[in-house]
């Protein structure tokens, strides 16, 4: 939403620069965090799912790719609306998926 303000220019370059990398660290370990649940938990195609945005997520953080600059935000906020939109696509098919297994469980267990 901020990158959207920004290009219609309802939002100065630092305010939503700002915001964006606020949530960026917390979004990270989010993801970890669920990867590192699915697989303590034995659901292996789920953590199979997760892992490459997780290490996604890492290359960013290693080659500091992960905050947006504020004098550059202009010239890469196409390919950050796209590297954003293809994040939430993907957690979006987790989230379905995850419920459909906790449904599907929750079923399995009372027919029997």
């Amino acid at each position: 939403m901020c990158l959207a303000d920004l290009e219609f220019d309802y939002i100065n370059p630092f305010d939503s620069s700002s915001r964006i990398n606020k949530v960026v660290i917390p979004e990270f370990v989010l993801q970890a965090a669920l990867s590192v649940l699915f697989l303590l938990s034995g659901h292996w195609a789920m953590f199979l799912l997760s892992a490459p945005m997780v290490y996604y997520n890492y290359t960013l953080y290693q080659r500091r790719q992960h905050l947006v600059d504020v004098t550059e935000i202009f010239n890469h906020l196409g390919r950050e609306k796209k590297r954003r939109l293809f994040k939430i696509v993907g957690l979006i098919i987790l989230l379905f998926l995850s419920l459909f297994w906790m449904i599907w469980t929750v079923l399995l267990e009372e027919d029997e």
